[in-house]
């Protein structure tokens, strides 16, 4: 890298690490992802020991034991009632009246009939846990009805069944998790690949209307100045990144079994962990980024250079916005048929490749071949784009007066 373009990069970057915006924008995300592990699991261990206790007064003898372990799961440490007297059952209502007991649970005939119960409580319980009290009840009370069988087999039966994919065309399954990631991190491209490609053209348009590029340009060739913007801002960009996704492996290493202990019925510890990504999505994030942003910022700059006013800009960066946007109205069909012809062929488009083959790979529909090739084509396109920006750059960047017209700029193109 030439000494004018690590200048103007050095300048770009510094600039912007040290503005207020930047320190709140890196610092919320880390936050916000603390507060969504720390906050539940304050709340679910707000309560003190007698509150969790709950005795379990069961007149039929056959669902205590099957619940048990669906009781600890929904937060309660319980134990069944030695004797199912009535003069028991004051005793217990007793405790609860002076707060030694958390709950008494009252299981009859109509429990296992129903799945109707009584609770007796100082206080109600929080929706959460009613939910998983009530279904370790029933689900233990049904297995006992049907005559035995493994109490996770029932549950299965409960929660819905699954069904298992086995596609005979070769084709790849789609599963609500693939979907989740690959639509969250689509997303997600999408939004800062539009942030900080505009950063870039917001950074032209501030030196062309205050007159700074004049004498900037009077030390540096306009494309220097043009890549030193694109790899500052790009820095700034990566910097954010490497903060926000170091910060995610280290909160989620640290908070994630806290979580799943702290509320196991609602904070399922094995989907969670199949829910977080791993450094292979991690990577395909980065070398997306990398190209689309490269591809954009310089489409951006281009933009900048040859308007004058916010207003203008406003107008003239339409065609690049639809380029973002086209991708991410079609992800939603490509990732539910990552290997059909329309998903291959627009996830093959260098503008669309970094949010489109990007969803198709992490939906299991894309190949690592497809996925360098695709790479390829953008790195190709960004030598393209780099060399037409450079030149609309070189011709707009000292222009003043109307916005040119489309056959100025293939003028521009040819001249410079």
């Amino acid at each position: 890298m030439s000494g004018p373009v690590w200048a103007v990069a050095k300048r770009e970057y510094l600039q912007r690490v040290r503005t207020k915006w930047f320190v709140a924008a890196t610092i919320f995300i880390p936050v916000a992802m603390i507060a969504m592990i720390v906050l539940p699991a304050l709340f679910a261990s707000n309560g003190n020991q007698s509150e969790r206790e709950i005795v379990v007064f069961d007149r039929t003898g056959q669902i205590f034991a099957g619940a048990e372990q669906g009781l600890s799961e929904a937060g309660y440490s319980a134990t069944e009632s030695e004797s199912v007297t009535e003069t028991e059952l004051d005793s217990l209502r007793a405790r609860v009246t002076r707060g030694d007991l958390g709950a008494v649970l009252v299981l009859d005939a109509e429990t296992m009939a129903r799945g109707q119960m009584t609770l007796i409580a100082e206080k109600q319980p929080s929706t959460i846990r009613a939910i998983g009290l009530r279904q370790a009840v029933v689900r233990s009370a049904l297995t006992a009805r049907l005559g035995g069988g493994a109490e996770s087999e029932v549950g299965a039966l409960l929660s819905g069944g699954d069904m298992e994919m086995d596609i005979v065309g070769g084709g790849a399954g789609f599963e609500d998790i693939a979907f989740a990631q690959a639509y969250i991190g689509a997303f997600f491209l999408y939004m800062t690949l539009l942030l900080y490609a505009v950063a870039v053209m917001r950074s032209v348009l501030e030196e062309k209307r205050d007159k700074v590029v004049e004498i900037v340009i009077s030390a540096m060739r306009p494309f220097e100045l043009m890549l030193g913007k694109i790899l500052g801002v790009g820095a700034v960009g990566l910097t954010q990144l490497g903060i926000w996704i170091a910060s995610a492996i280290l909160i989620i290493s640290a908070g994630l079994p806290a979580l799943v202990a702290a509320q196991p019925q609602v904070f399922d510890g094995d989907l969670i962990r199949t829910l977080v990504p791993g450094m292979g999505y991690v990577g395909l994030l980065l070398v997306f980024f990398l190209g689309g942003y490269f591809m954009y910022s310089g489409l951006y700059a281009a933009v900048g250079a040859m308007c004058n006013t916010d207003e203008e800009a406003q107008q003239a960066q339409m065609p690049v916005i639809v380029l973002l946007i086209v991708p991410i109205v079609m992800v939603t069909g490509v990732i539910q048929d990552p290997t059909s012809t329309m998903s291959v062929v627009l996830s093959y488009i260098p503008f669309f490749s970094p949010i489109l083959m990007f969803a198709r790979a992490v939906a299991g529909g894309a190949a690592l071949w497809e996925v360098a090739i695709s790479a390829v084509l953008m790195g190709l396109t960004v030598l393209a784009v780099a060399w037409v920006a450079g030149r609309i750059y070189k011709v707009g960047i000292l222009m003043a007066g109307k916005r040119p017209t489309l056959p100025e700029l293939f003028r521009w193109v040819r001249e410079a």
